[in-house]
């Protein structure tokens, strides 16, 4: 049986994605066109994963996905889209997807991803939950969600929004935060730049950034979190 089918046309990213995957110990068939993730489709009865890039040589792998949840709401699908074609995030979402990864992409981060999927089918574990206010995440699958509704993040957005809800009521000195987030980047950013990455995390997580509920700015020093936040089984 397979655990994942993998959809994607250049070949060696395909190859580096088979690899990682089968090396981690899950049954992978890599294909290159949508006509032949429909064969194996139809060949087999049930799928639990499927990758898929969206432009691909015979078509668009949202035309696929929406074809998928037609009649399988079960198969969790990654989208690999292109970094700055956030259009194809979200025709992806439109389409039925679950999440996705931008390429160019880190292996360990789509590994990350894959590993919680399958751990909690697996294990019927809930994941790594924090609620906070209207806020959840899954930080096990990097997902945020309010009411229910995703919100995307950046992958540096991510990092900090992981950094604020793991330290609730804490003060963040903006050292402290630019060391964390930007020291494996090899970028100089300034506060000047930490403040507009603040601001953009604020418009996606406030309902009113304005007035902000979560993330207030404390003069002279940083940024705290200053909501509680619940994690499944306790307080952070």
């Amino acid at each position: 049986m397979t655990d994942i089918l993998l959809l994607e046309d250049d070949e060696s990213v395909n190859r580096g994605i088979e690899f990682t995957l089968q090396k981690a110990g899950y049954r992978v068939v890599s294909v290159f066109t949508i006509s032949k993730a429909r064969k194996i489709l139809a060949e087999e009865a049930q799928i639990p994963m499927l990758i898929c890039d969206v432009n691909l040589p015979d078509g668009r792998g949202t035309d696929l996905i929406a074809e998928i949840r037609n009649c399988d709401h079960k198969m969790h699908i990654i989208c690999l889209t292109a970094l700055d074609q956030e259009m194809d995030q979200v025709l992806g979402y439109e389409a039925g997807a679950d999440d996705y990864v931008t390429k160019p992409f880190s292996l360990s981060v789509l590994l990350l991803k894959v590993n919680a999927f399958f751990r909690k089918q697996q294990n019927g574990e809930p994941g790594n939950i924090i609620q906070s206010g209207s806020l959840r995440a899954d930080l096990d699958a990097m997902k945020l969600y309010r009411e229910n509704k995703e919100i995307s993040l950046t992958k540096n957005e991510w990092k900090m929004f992981c950094m604020f809800v793991n330290h609730p009521k804490q003060i963040l000195s903006k050292a402290q935060i630019l060391d964390q987030l930007f020291d494996m980047e090899g970028d100089f950013v300034d506060e000047n730049t930490l403040a507009v990455y603040v601001r953009r995390l604020r418009g996606k997580v406030e309902t009113d950034p304005s007035q902000p509920k979560f993330i207030k700015n404390i003069r002279g020093i940083g940024y705290v979190w200053d909501y509680p936040c619940e994690r499944q089984g306790g307080r952070v």
